[in-house]
């Protein structure tokens, strides 16, 4: 394997400017990740506060002890209990067999850094994963895209859930899962590995209740050997942590709103529009409803001075809630807005791993974070991955295509130039020719026909039609079967755009990584961390 660093944009504008290292951008952060001397100032800044650690060390021991694990996460546990420790964390949404590609590569990001800021801090640093349990959202985590007909097509797990219910408690049906999966697998294709990845799959189906689980167990199966350590927050025995920052959060939810409208329309100036949908009675908290296991989004009225669910199901008083945060914290659940600022209160966070949209949406949240006399960890983009596979490399040079240009926007201009090549000029003129004589011929017809009788116009206009769709339908035979004598290319053509932008989307968004694990075995991902990466804002292209 080797890396190839590629200049390529970022999935938004925003981002790209981040990346790019851009002023009034870096004014929306409190540290620039590119600064080597900024990671200092923040073990400084954390070296003052003070965090749970044996408590949340002890929770992420009893969670994970269901798990695959390894020596090396067990000293990480320690790790995370003495003083002088900190963390690299990301997170991302539990979708069946880990979701998108990305998803692997936020791990990988996770690990790699922390690996990196362990040697350049010389303080004890660990790879934490948080698992966004508490989503709601299961069309975001409920599929996979498989190739069917030479096209990237949807999977969609069979079972319906129609309740805005966390993904914590989103249980599986097994049955369904098992054949659902077979499907998928199958779909790519025997190999010498598909044996062990069926019989591993199955394995951690069986010791799974939830979509959580299995996403942990499968994570955790591919990174367990590098220390990694997982925490859910949808887990109600986190709640027991979390709860007096809840109570902050309670307490402070009109300058938590305020300060982020404000953060708002200072990007705003910049031509920037807001990323996170935000109203002034935003309350930023869920309320986990126990009789019908729903996620409500709470609001604000500031005549009654009440929270009430925004399906008006719910109403409580400040002092009520309050009492559910101490008392019952596990019927509370953070929002966008109040996610970031948990992970803060309960991490000794030296550096946090987000991808694009993250980047945008955290900026907006500068203002709260000084509110609560925080600061924004250095926010450093995730590695962006593509896996160039030898055949499909292979094929770009048969083609003589630019890999920067097919990352970017794909091959259909270059299909379409030498499908443009294929056409016989000569041919093509005839057919012109042939179609502006009928016009011609029927223009006489029709001035003949208006003599003798109008009535037959419409009926003339249609048979004038029909000959003009014959002639065309002749043309696209032809033309078809010019390009059926060079399907072996044009399949080319195919082969690599479903590999590195299928549907005009990255590869990394698109495709799972069981595919890779399939056709290289399940210790791939964890071979890929070997590679020496960079946090230099370039594209990674992997060639296997």
């Amino acid at each position: 394997m080797e890396i190839l660093n590629l200049s390529l944009p970022a999935a938004n504008r925003f981002a790209t400017g981040y990346l790019d290292g851009n002023a009034e951008i870096q004014n929306f952060f409190h540290y620039n990740f590119q600064v080597d001397s900024d990671y200092s100032l923040r073990l400084a800044e954390l070296s003052e506060r003070k965090f749970y650690r044996q408590e949340l060390a002890q929770h992420i021991e009893g969670f994970m002890s269901k798990f695959p694990s390894s020596i090396q996460v067990s000293k990480n546990i320690e790790k995370l209990k003495l003083e002088n420790s900190v963390a690299v964390i990301g997170g991302q949404q539990a979708g069946l067999l880990t979701g998108p590609l990305y998803s692997v590569h936020k791990v990988i990001s996770i690990i790699k850094l922390a690996e990196q800021k362990e040697r350049e801090l010389g303080v004890p640093v660990v790879p934490v994963f948080w698992i966004a349990g508490e989503d709601h959202d299961y069309q975001e985590v409920n599929h996979v895209y498989g190739l069917r007909k030479q096209k990237p097509e949807k999977w969609s797990y069979p079972e319906k859930h129609h309740e805005r219910k966390m993904i914590s408690e989103t249980h599986l049906d097994k049955d369904a899962c098992k054949s659902w999966i077979e499907d998928i697998i199958e779909s790519f294709g025997e190999t010498s590995h598909t044996k062990s990845l069926r019989e591993f799959t199955e394995k951690a189906l069986g010791s799974s209740l939830t979509f959580v689980d299995f996403f942990a167990t499968i994570i955790m199966e591919l990174f367990k050997e590098q220390g990694l350590l997982i925490i859910d927050s949808g887990d109600k025995e986190l709640r027991k942590i979390e709860k007096e920052f809840f109570i902050r959060q309670i307490s402070n939810q009109k300058e938590i709103t305020r300060n982020v409208l404000i953060q708002q329309q200072e990007t705003s100036k910049v031509d920037f529009k807001p990323v996170m949908d935000i109203a002034e009675d935003a309350a930023n908290l869920f309320y986990n409803d126990e009789e019908t296991k729903e996620r409500v989004l709470l609001q604000y009225d500031d005549i009654t001075g009440t929270f009430t669910g925004k399906n008006g199901g719910k109403v409580f008083s400040v002092e009520e809630l309050l009492e559910i945060a101490n008392e019952f914290p596990e019927r509370l659940s953070n929002n966008v807005v109040t996610r970031p600022l948990m992970q803060e209160w309960l991490f000794p966070t030296i550096a946090f791993i987000g991808g694009p949209g993250e980047i945008a949406y955290w900026a907006e949240l500068k203002l709260v974070f000084e509110h609560f006399g925080l600061k924004i960890p250095p926010l450093v983009p995730r590695l962006n991955i593509t896996l160039l596979d030898r055949s499909i490399e292979t094929d770009i040079d048969e083609l003589n295509l630019n890999l920067q240009e097919i990352l970017e926007s794909g091959t259909s201009k270059y299909e379409l130039k030498f499908i443009e090549s294929l056409k016989d000029r000569e041919l093509e003129e005839l057919f012109v020719e042939t179609k502006d004589q009928l016009l011609n011929q029927y223009k006489m017809i029709r001035e003949k026909t208006e003599q003798l009788d109008k009535v037959l116009l419409p009926l003339l206009e249609k048979n004038e039609q029909i000959l003009l769709n014959q002639i065309e339908f002749m043309e696209k035979k032809i033309h078809e079967s010019v390009c059926r004598k060079h399907d072996d290319v044009l399949r080319k053509f195919g082969r690599v755009e479903n590999a590195l932008r299928p549907n005009g989307s990255p590869q990394e968004r698109i495709w799972n990584p069981y595919f890779f694990l399939n056709k290289y075995g399940l210790d791939f991902f964890s071979e890929l961390l070997s590679l020496p990466f960079s946090f230099d804002g370039t594209h990674k292209v992997i060639k296997i």
